[in-house]
């Protein structure tokens, strides 16, 4: 048997399999900002992570996908956390769109592997290999991107944003913010323009001139 590296913990009392829950979701977390590779995350390494042995994790989670699931799950939360913060600390409609927009940036900056992630990647299961369905990975993202439409929608009534289609300059505006936060992952040693994040959000959002 395999302990090298496994944690000692304390066994649950009955009743507290969700923390034991939380556990496994915290240490699949740990292990990829620790290692930057969703590949690192496996049934072996997580139950090594929280001192248990692999059967345990059956309990809580019926194969690897569904552990990143809920680890994705949890990232969209903290993002979409950061973002209504963002948001709510803006006055005027234009400054909590750009808000929105600054604190996405800053969220994929801070959590490269978590943002790496949550959108894609090796974890990705063949669907009829996994217990996932298209509805678990359809609804990822999805309260992201309404923050993001509410907030386009309130520049364009009051009169700060000239779209004519909200739904789809939403999508466009985040494949651009989404885009620059990706390269800028990417490219690290690459010398952005200061105003860059600026430009891709006036543009895409049709923004009149500030």
């Amino acid at each position: 048997m395999d302990t090298e590296g496994t944690a000692t913990r304390t066994r649950n009392r009955r009743g507290e399999g969700a923390r034991l829950r939380d556990e496994i979701v915290a240490a699949a977390v740990e292990l990829l900002d620790e290692t930057g590779d969703e590949s690192a995350i496996t049934l072996r390494s997580v139950a090594r992570h929280v001192g248990i042995a692999a059967p345990s994790i059956y309990r809580h989670f019926p194969d690897q996908p569904a552990i990143m699931l809920a680890v994705v799950r949890n990232a969209f939360a903290e993002l979409d956390a950061e973002l209504r913060t963002a948001r709510d600390a803006a006055t005027g409609p234009r400054q909590r769109l750009v808000a929105i927009c600054e604190s996405y940036l800053g969220y994929a900056q801070a959590h490269p592997g978590r943002y790496r992630t949550m959108f894609g990647g090796l974890w990705m299961p063949d669907l009829t290999d996994s217990s996932l369905t298209e509805t678990d990975l359809a609804t990822l993202g999805r309260a992201s991107m309404e923050l993001l439409h509410d907030a386009l929608a309130d520049c364009v009534s009051a009169g700060v944003a000239t779209s004519t289609d909200l739904a789809a300059d939403t999508v466009a505006l985040w494949v651009g913010v989404h885009g620059l936060a990706h390269q800028r992952g990417v490219s690290p040693a690459f010398v952005w323009p200061p105003d860059i994040a600026d430009r891709v959000v006036t543009s895409l959002a049709h923004l009149a001139a500030d």
